[in-house]
């Protein structure tokens, strides 16, 4: 019976797909965590594609990290309140500490950056900077003009 030869694989990945999702969900890059898997990226984008057991434990990461970027653009974008404690500790006349807490509502005003990104990801036709124009007919450069002109001078 023939053994089966180790690969990188088998010895540096396959027994830390638990970490690797926990690297991704973290928010490091594929070339992050080939380093840290001590791989060389392109041996991790080849392992990426052949083994879906990786691949599943990189999206299961991303995905909750994607959308806590969401949520936290989404809430920027549209502005949000929240309250602010600050707690102060006080002396009193009999030198006994009083702790004083001071609740502040504050209000952050909506992004307009955060909006446009939203809206161009989101909308892309409605919101992309580049437009599509069609122009039917001919446009006049001035060309035939100057070539009526030297056609005169030509004939004088």
């Amino acid at each position: 019976m023939t053994k089966k030869r180790l690969t990188k694989y088998d010895t540096h990945v396959e027994p830390r797909l638990i970490e690797i999702e926990g690297w991704a969900r973290d928010g490091l890059i594929d070339e992050q965590i080939a380093k840290n898997l001590g791989i060389a990226y392109s041996t991790f984008r080849e392992y990426k594609n052949k083994h879906p057991a990786l691949s599943a434990a990189l999206k299961k990461g991303k995905e909750v990290v994607d959308r806590q970027v969401e949520n936290a653009l989404l809430k920027r974008a549209l502005g949000y309140e929240y309250e602010e404690v600050k707690t102060y500790v006080e002396i009193d006349g009999h030198g006994r500490e009083k702790k004083r807490k001071e609740i502040t509502k504050k209000i952050i005003a909506p992004d307009t950056t955060a909006q446009i990104f939203w809206l161009k990801n989101r909308k892309p036709h409605e919101w992309r900077d580049k437009r599509d124009v069609e122009h039917s007919g001919s446009v006049d450069t001035g060309l035939n003009k100057l070539d009526s002109i030297l056609e005169q001078l030509k004939e004088n």
